[in-house]
């Protein structure tokens, strides 16, 4: 019996009941109910006399009661402190744990706070002066305390910073002091290694392969090209950009052959300090220390005489991590690595039998084939609650890809370490690898233009679709019968796929008009199907953790309609940073802009995207109408005096009697002009100004054009959009109001 797996197991459920579903006073009351309980079965020798279901019923008991005390301990020792300095403003000394990342307003840096006796970490918040700043260094400002779970002051309860270990965030006012203080310490070696790696790469190497390589060895994915992003993660080939227990893998295999099979205790004694030296270098993540832990014991188990245990070895390392800080629990890249390993662990056995006796080749394929579908057993449910995304040509892309990724990774390691000995030689140990990955890239790119290469789960018939394959698939697994049920089953996965997709499809085919106020957060961008063509107005998102012209792309390719036309009502990022991703992934013909520089934004990179991907660009300098299958788009061009806002684009679609109006961020001043200059109709859907701002959608503009219904495209933010005057204003008016940050996405379809 798996003792230590049972116990890990039972601990890491009552971490997660914890974090997900028990408020604290219910778990202390719990850690003493199943305390009682282990206690009582063990005085009683249950656990010893009653064979093997008593014991898992002790451990059980055990383990839920230690994670319930365990993770309520915590929280009072470790997260409270830190929870009694928010919305406090004081001076704060800082020491940095890496370098900075630019912002949008500066430059972001995780920290150590000094001299408060304070566990965890925090995000500090600063000026550019951050960027030229090294590891060690110390700060000191007027900071203000804000909330790591709830930063918006909304209510939230975002887990993705204390599933870090991060508890602050800390925003400077004021002008700062710099010391240098513990910078070149030996502990921040692996933030120095990981600098002079990519330093090294973007030498070596040409922008698009540097900027692979640099994701496939670091994790770091922020130089790569927008349009090889969007391929990789279509095709299910992303997970190689994330470094995770395969890279450790990948490493232990190239030590491996570079020592040979003699010497197992020395290759032991090289290879797991490396693969910990590795770890540290790319961050430390949670699965790429649960594959340190378990390529560890699975390496020194045999040395003990001890068999390895997988399922024993992956509740070990979740235990360990839980440990440490039982707030990952709640971490994406943990739940996808664990949920990911263990179907493999369950599954590809069962599968790699079937290759026994076979040619070489076979067994390979037959390894990649089944190691790829083990792991999407357990974790495509959480991959597409997270990402929305299923790639259905993954288990090709990974057959194909993989082995050379393999390749890549090995002879990149080694170019890009002998290029940082001998700068000289980086161009000739690149060219290998730079061929490695232009194939890689190349697959995916092909790979992405199949047909129903990925389903999107936005829609009510994806959800369903992927509920009956795992229904049926449970069944055929509980049937044991039948020599060619998993065939059958497999054919009536492919089958009722296409009926999802084309049912879908068919509610935007088949004529009128469909207005879609996409949930991009803080941020604007509004779909105008009718009868398989589309128009999208605006494409953005002011929060940094939503991509809305991925949003967009997987909404068109569920709908089956074709972008003919976008629209930017100015150059804001909440408006247009989506843009990069949105013609990455999905063919525009024509983009309709403001011939105007007020001085914000970024017209520049609109145009520069625009070249890029042949999309014509047409400057709305009067009235311009533009089709859109059955429905018209009036185009209004700027009427204000100054300010980006101001000088946007205004956007009617019409169908029939049906009206839709699109101000973008205009305030009431520039509406008043708008409805004097030109003759609107009385409109059924507004799209509510500036997300709901005070100073937009106005008196006037409402009697003027009679809305029936307001939507207002809005999500966290700082400004108290929607506005209670905005509401008002819209309530008073007698318009039903939709809002994304409560709704989602809301859809108005009209017959």
């Amino acid at each position: 019996m798996r003792v230590l797996a049972i116990f890990c197991a039972a601990f890491a459920a009552g971490v997660a009941l914890s974090q997900y579903l028990l408020p604290s006073h219910w778990a202390l009351i719990l850690c003493g109910v199943f305390a009682a309980a282990a206690l009582i079965m063990g005085l009683c020798g249950c656990a010893s006399k009653r064979g093997d279901w008593a014991k898992r019923a002790f451990l059980c008991a055990l383990g839920l009661a230690f994670a319930f005390g365990y993770n309520t301990l915590y929280a009072h020792f470790i997260k409270a402190p830190n929870d009694a300095l928010l919305g406090t403003q004081d001076t704060v000394e800082v020491e940095l744990l890496g370098y900075a990342e630019e912002t949008s307003h500066g430059a972001k840096v995780t920290v150590k706070i000094l001299n408060r006796g304070l566990p965890g970490r925090a995000i500090y918040y600063g000026d550019a002066e951050l960027m030229d700043l090294e590891p060690g260094a110390h700060v000191t400002a007027e900071a203000l305390f804000n909330s790591a779970t709830d930063p918006t002051g909304k209510g939230l309860h975002l887990r993705n910073f204390t599933a870090k270990g991060v508890y602050i965030l800390l925003y400077q006012r004021g002008d700062p002091t710099y010391e240098t203080a513990n910078a070149g310490a030996l502990k921040y070696l692996p933030q120095r290694i990981a600098r002079t790696l990519g330093e090294t790469i973007e030498r070596s190497y040409g922008e698009r392969e540097g900027a692979f390589l640099r994701a496939l060895l670091l994790g770091d994915k922020k130089y790569l090209d927008e349009e090889d992003a969007s391929n990789l993660s279509e095709v299910g080939l992303s997970h190689v950009m994330a470094v995770s227990g395969l890279h450790c893998c990948f490493l232990a295999s190239l030590i491996g052959s570079l020592m040979g099979d003699r010497w197992k205790k020395l290759r032991c004694a090289v290879t797991i300090p490396l693969i910990f030296l590795y770890a540290f270098v790319t961050g430390l993540t949670p699965s790429i220390l649960r594959a340190c832990i378990m390529i560890s014991m699975g390496m020194i188990a045999p040395l003990l005489g001890r068999d390895n245990d997988p399922p024993t070895s992956i509740s070990f390392a979740l235990l360990l991590i839980l440990l440490k800080n039982p707030f990952a629990i709640a971490s994406i890249s943990l739940q996808l690595s664990f949920s990911a390993v263990s179907g493999i662990i369950w599954l590809t056995p069962k599968l790699t039998k079937r290759a026994h006796g076979k040619h070489k080749l076979v067994r390979a394929a037959m390894l990649s084939f089944s190691t790829t579908l083990g792991a999407m057993v357990f974790s495509t449910p959480l991959a597409c609650y997270y990402f929305g995304t299923l790639s259905i040509v993954s288990l090709l892309s990974n057959l194909l890809c993989l082995w050379l990724v393999s390749v890549v990774f090995a002879l990149g390691l080694l170019s890009v370490l002998i290029a940082a000995a001998v700068p000289q030689l980086g161009a000739v140990c690149a060219f290998v690898p730079t061929l490695g990955i232009r194939a890689v890239l190349a697959i995916a790119g092909l790979l992405e233009e199949l047909p129903f290469h990925a389903i999107y789960f936005n829609t009510a018939f994806s959800v369903a679709w992927l509920a009956y394959v795992y229904a049926i698939f449970i069944a055929c697994a509980l049937a044991k019968r039948g020599k060619y049920r998993y065939a059958v089953a497999v054919g009536l996965s492919v089958v009722s796929l296409f009926a999802a997709a084309k049912v879908n499809a068919l509610h935007y085919e088949q004529g009128g008009l469909n207005v879609v106020a996409l949930d991009v957060g803080q941020g604007e961008s509004v779909l105008l199907i009718s009868e398989g063509h589309a128009a999208l107005v605006d494409c953005g998102s002011k929060n940094s953790y939503i991509d809305a012209g991925a949003i967009a792309a997987d909404y068109l390719r569920s709908a089956g309609a074709t972008l003919d036309s976008v629209v930017l009502t100015h150059y804001h990022e909440d408006h247009a940073n989506g843009l990069a991703a949105l013609f990455a992934r999905v063919d525009v013909e024509t983009i309709y802009l403001a011939d105007i520089d007020a001085g914000e934004g970024d017209r520049d990179e609109v145009e520069a995207l625009a070249e890029r991907y042949g999309v014509n660009i047409h400057y709305v300098t009067e009235v311009t109408d533009v089709e859109n299958g059955a429905s018209t788009m009036t185009i209004y061009p700027p009427l204000g005096d100054k300010g980006a806002n101001e000088l946007g684009l205004t956007i009617l679609c019409s169908l029939g009697d049906f009206d839709t109006l699109i101000t973008g961020d205009m305030d009431a001043k520039t509406e008043t002009k708008l409805v004097e200059t030109y003759d609107l109709p009385d409109i059924e859907v507004l799209l509510v100004g500036h997300h709901g701002s005070k100073y937009s959608t106005g008196t006037t503009l409402l009697e003027s054009v009679t809305p029936e219904v307001g939507v207002i495209s809005v999500g966290d933010n700082s400004y108290g959009h929607p506005t209670e005057e905005a509401l008002l204003r819209l309530t008073d008016a007698g318009m039903t109001v939709y809002r994304t940050d409560m709704q989602g996405n809301i859809l108005i379809t009209v017959n």
